[in-house]
């Protein structure tokens, strides 16, 4: 029966064109009426969630922007992304970076990531591309590291022996994470750096100090580890580097040598960043690393809430799930259930849970608010941006 089972759920997926066009229009639906939303929400200064006191956030206007220019019905031209998109160039400072001071390479990062989706229709867009990859460089945890004064609590110079080289952070914990480091290899990823470039294969070596994964990770906390998802970091300040940081606590594991022990649990958002990350530097997919985060994948499948953490930080594990798996053009997930695998298309999984979510007037319903996650406009942002990396999917299988 569990063969049979099997074999239905394979067939199922195999869609039809009428099934195929079907699920593309639900897509497009869903993407309208967030957009809808999103268009009532925009600030008079241009920008979304501004705050009149400030400092403000330019990345919340950059996820907005990124979603809406990832549509294939809206360029630069729109009237509400053109207003966005000069919020954002608003804050481009004299070092290259997008930021109002505080949170100079999160804010940098994800406006970059919007910039280059408008940098062939409008000229300012393209001249602030360079600048800006050039600013992030200086925030990544390594020996040529440069940023001084106010932002010095961004990255400082460490040898390749620290637990911190390659990483991006904050600043404001004087560490860096894996959350960080996601949209900052998003945004060299997107302005054109090639993986082979020494910046992103420095990340590396910090994504591979934060897998869970004992075979290749050589922190004493992944000692025997088995589980090969991400952790968030690999410490928790700068005076505690090496101690590992999760969101998800810990669990009891069984480790490659067969004992127990308890160890930092991998969680889903942190994973999928981490395996989209691997792609974008170039890994193969036979690497032992890219193997080990599929087996967490294979193991940990869901749509339901974030993997290990529950809701906390629920809408952006959507956004980083759809875009680590079109990233590595996955037609569909292999899924652990018992002792078989099954095929899920995650696409369609997207869409349906997206659609489950969204509300009458096209936001998506609160589910947490850790992580600032009671905030419509956010999270709507991350829906759209999801949805539309389901939708590049659906175009392409």
């Amino acid at each position: 029966m569990k063969k049979l089972a099997a074999i239905v759920l394979t067939s199922v997926l195999t869609m039809t064109a009428h099934a195929q066009q079907e699920l593309e229009d639900r897509a497009s639906a869903i993407a309208e009426r967030a957009i809808e939303y999103l268009r009532t929400q925009q600030h008079d200064a241009g920008g979304w969630s501004v705050r009149d006191e400030g400092p403000n956030f330019p990345a919340v206007t950059g996820l907005v922007v990124t979603g809406m220019l990832l549509d294939p019905e809206i360029n630069a031209g729109d009237q509400d992304v053109g207003e966005g998109l000069g919020y954002i160039l608003s804050f481009r400072q004299p070092d290259g970076g997008i930021y109002d001071r505080v949170l100079a390479s999160y804010n940098t990062a994800i406006c970059l990531s919007a910039l280059t989706l408008a940098r062939d229709e409008l000229p300012e867009a393209e001249e602030s591309v360079e600048p800006a990859v050039k600013f992030l460089r200086q925030l990544q945890w390594g020996a040529d590291q440069t940023v001084q004064g106010a932002l010095s609590d961004e990255a400082q110079p460490v040898a390749r022996t620290h637990p911190f080289y390659g990483g991006v952070g904050y600043g404001s914990h004087s560490r860096p994470d894996n959350s960080n480091l996601n949209f900052w290899l998003q945004a060299l990823q997107d302005a054109g750096v090639p993986g082979d470039d020494p910046a992103v294969q420095r990340a590396l070596v910090f994504l591979e100090r934060t897998q869970m994964n004992g075979a290749t990770n050589p922190m004493p906390y992944a000692e025997g580890s088995t589980q090969g998802g991400f952790i968030y970091s690999v410490g928790t300040s700068g005076n505690e580097t090496d101690i590992g940081e999760s969101k998800g606590a810990t669990i009891e594991e069984t480790l490659s040598d067969g004992s127990t022990a308890s160890r930092l649990r991998a969680y889903g958002s942190m994973t999928y960043a981490g395996f989209k990350s691997f792609a974008y530097a170039g890994l193969d997919r036979s690497d032992p690393r890219v193997l080990a985060a599929r087996k967490w994948i294979a193991q940990n499948y869901t749509l339901e809430e974030n993997p290990g953490v529950g809701t906390d930080g629920y809408y952006y594990y959507l956004m980083v799930f759809g875009r680590a798996l079109n990233t590595w053009g996955e037609k569909v997930v292999s899924v652990q259930e018992e002792d078989m695998m099954l095929r899920r298309d995650w696409a369609e999984d997207l869409i349906d849970t997206l659609e489950s979510l969204q509300q009458t007037d096209g936001s998506f319903r609160v589910v947490d608010d850790r992580w600032m996650e009671s905030d419509p406009v956010l999270i709507t942002a991350y829906s759209l941006i999801a949805l539309q990396e389901a939708r590049e999917h659906l175009e392409t299988r």
